[in-house]
Order: structure tokens, then sequence, then C-alpha cells
């Protein structure tokens, strides 16, 4: 049971690093069992089909995104901290030359199956409600200033990180990211 545990993790931890560089349309079960050096058969008996480990792939993700969130959450108490180690989450993708999953996901929505879609939407709406969170409080707090409602600055945030992302990977420029984080976080005041 532990090996088969391991080699569906192993799976989804190549097919992450290829969404991540290359987008899901971009590899095949080919590509993950030339890395794993086994048969593509071998594969489908830990995932059926390559919908089913997209979207085991984006639950994993998000579990461990959420997991770094409650971190945050452990680990700063002032909303404008909490803010600059989100963003330093994404920070950190860029510098390992990779994108967010689901902003890549993003990308190719319109090709996606739609387990997938509601998979990566319900990632979404799960930072923008952590940050909706982060930012009433720290308005209330007088922490952080932001134009219109939560929501709306959760919105704009995770898009621009997002939208971020891709221009700074189109430049392989990781300051390019920074700078504008750099300025987001400056016009939340934190």
């Amino acid at each position: 049971m532990a090996a088969t545990l391991d080699t569906s993790q192993r799976i989804l931890d190549i097919a992450e690093h290829l969404v991540q560089t290359r987008g899901f349309n971009g590899f095949s079960y080919a590509d993950i069992a030339e890395a794993m050096k086994v048969t593509k058969a071998s594969l489908h008996y830990h995932f059926r089909s390559k919908a089913e480990l997209g979207a085991r792939l984006i639950e994993r993700y998000e579990k461990n995104f959420l997991a770094a969130l409650s971190a945050i959450d452990e680990q700063a108490e002032d909303a404008g901290e909490k803010l600059r180690r989100y963003v330093a989450i994404y920070a950190s993708v860029v510098r390992a030359e990779r994108m967010c999953l689901c902003g890549m996901l993003a990308a190719e929505y319109g090709t996606l199956p739609d387990e997938m879609r509601d998979f990566m939407r319900h990632f979404f709406d799960s930072n923008e409600r952590w940050l909706v969170g982060v930012l009433k409080e720290g308005k209330r707090a007088k922490q952080v200033t932001f134009k219109g409602t939560p929501a709306e600055a959760a919105q704009a945030l995770v898009g621009s990180l997002e939208g971020a992302m891709m221009i700074a990977r189109s430049y392989g420029d990781p300051k390019r990211f920074e700078a504008v984080c750099e300025r987001l976080l400056a016009d939340l005041g934190a």
C-alpha cells in the first residue's frame, strides 16, 4: 500500500512540475512514464485518465497552499505581514522558474476537462476567501488600506500576482515580478 501511495505521489510530483513549466496540454503520460522509467499503462493503474490526474493534482496543490496559508495565520499577527508572506509564496514559485499551477491551468481554461475547471476555480475561491479575511481584519485594525470591498481587493491582488508571474516568465526576469509585488504591497499599505 505504501509503495502505491509513494508511486502516486511521484507521479503527481512530476505532473506538477510539467504543468508548472509546460502547461497541462504540454505533456502526456509518455513524459511521466519516461521520467519514472515505467510504462504508460502502469500510470493508468494510479490515475485512469489525464483528467483524473489533473483533478487530483489541483486538489493536492490547493491542500498544500491552504496549509501554507494556515502557517501564515499561525506565524504572523499583522495583516501587512500576512500579505507579505502570501506574496512570498508566489515569489518562490517564480524564482524556481515555474508558474502557479492553477494560474498556468487558467491560461488553458478552454481546453480543460470540466472537473479540472471546477477544482481550479475552487483554488482561486479559497485564496480569495483567505485574503478577504486578512483584508477585512487589516482594514479594521488600520494595518492595510484599499479602495472598494475586501473581495474586490482580493480579486485584484490574485489577478495581479498571476498576471505578473506570466509577464515575468515571458521575460525570464523574476525582478519584474518582485517589482509588481512591491507596488501591490505598497498600495495596500503593507
